[in-house]
């Protein structure tokens, strides 16, 4: 049995923030928000510490059910992939909505409703996901972890995941770490409601990929991969 290391956990020291505030969440075609000064930015304190428990193999949601690369089934988990401390205006945005801890933070590939590809930084706190765009520092949504129904995946060897939200517009992306964002969602929903996230495998799943716009994600294993097609129902 392969174990994980512990995650690393960025600890936000808030003790001189202010009451926390939540904005309206900005999609990803709409105007870029305000950019954040990063020159009169103080440093902001924090500590890390590891995760409460060792996630073992077993533990992930998709045992038994995922072809996974054997790179994937050994690979340690770490969380943080960006060194957020190190990033004033991502600090200050998490700062700003009140929330205590990083559990996952990389750079992951997002699909807009109009079916581009756009390079985003997925964050995901004890209690929120957040989309930001890294060329304007700029916070372009905030999905609360209880909107959360579901997580739509293949049962291939593809990059692909939707995370289905009833009450808004999904998300659709592509991360190499995707194994360990399914595991950090699931993980973080159920610490936080007690409620366990569905993840549900299919080939074959849609997705509202914008208001009014459902589409159909197909995966076909072909010769040397995975074809992947998006198509508009």
């Amino acid at each position: 049995m392969d174990r994980f290391k512990p995650q690393r956990r960025v600890q936000i020291n808030d003790s001189q923030s202010q009451a926390p505030k939540y904005d309206a969440a900005e999609d990803d075609d709409s105007p870029p928000g305000a950019r954040y000064d990063r020159e009169n930015e103080e440093q902001e304190r924090f500590r890390l510490r590891p995760s409460e428990s060792n996630l073992t193999e077993d533990q992930e949601p998709f045992m038994g059910m995922k072809v996974r690369r054997s790179a994937s089934r050994h690979r340690d988990y770490k969380g943080d992939y960006l060194d957020v401390p190190s990033h004033p205006y991502l600090m200050k945005i998490l700062q700003k909505q009140g929330d205590k801890e990083v559990l996952f933070a990389d750079k992951v590939l997002k699909f807009t409703g109009s079916g581009k590809m756009k390079r985003r930084i997925l964050l995901i706190t004890d209690f929120a996901i957040y989309i930001v765009d890294p060329e304007i520092d700029a916070l372009k949504r905030r999905i609360a972890l209880a909107a959360v129904e579901k997580l739509c995946l293949s049962k291939l060897s593809d990059n692909f995941f939707a995370v289905v939200i009833p009450t808004e517009y999904d998300l659709l992306m592509a991360s190499t770490r995707k194994s360990e964002i399914v595991t950090v969602l699931v993980e973080a929903n159920k610490s936080a409601s007690d409620y366990e996230l569905e993840v549900v495998f299919s080939n074959r799943f849609e997705y509202n990929a914008a208001a009014e716009v459902v589409k159909e994600v197909q995966f076909d294993e072909v010769e040397g991969g995975v074809k992947t097609r998006i198509l508009r129902k």
